[in-house]
């Protein structure tokens, strides 16, 4: 075995789940309703946490990225930003459970999202 075959082959750290991909590529072009939700989730976060170990986290992801950070589409709003980061390192059954919390939380501000084809 290559150590080709050994690494995942997907582009993006969230294509792993086809929900996760299919919500934070949905979710790119709702900005307001999405800074809200993330809000949402980082106050769960900070709850349990505290709002020092998640500014480090960040700091550290900010750092890590170097010129890279930015790039992305969700890094234009730093709240948006922290919530993604955030939802990145969490085992995947976590990252499940919020994209349907995003979904959820997106519904009930009335959003439609798009019907899958």
């Amino acid at each position: 075995m290559s150590d080709n075959d050994a690494k995942p082959k997907y582009k993006r750290w969230y294509d792993h789940d086809p929900l996760l991909a299919e919500v934070l590529e949905t979710l790119r072009g709702f900005q307001e309703e999405l800074h809200q939700q993330s809000q949402i989730f980082l106050d769960k976060i900070v709850a349990e946490v505290g709002e020092e170990a998640i500014d480090k986290f960040y700091t550290k992801v900010q750092t890590d990225l170097g010129e890279n950070f930015g790039r992305r589409w969700y890094d234009e709003d730093p709240v948006v930003s922290k919530a993604v980061e955030l939802l990145r390192v969490v085992p995947p059954d976590v990252q499940r459970k919020a994209a349907e919390s995003f979904l959820k939380g997106l519904k009930a501000q009335g959003i439609s999202l798009p019907k899958k084809s």
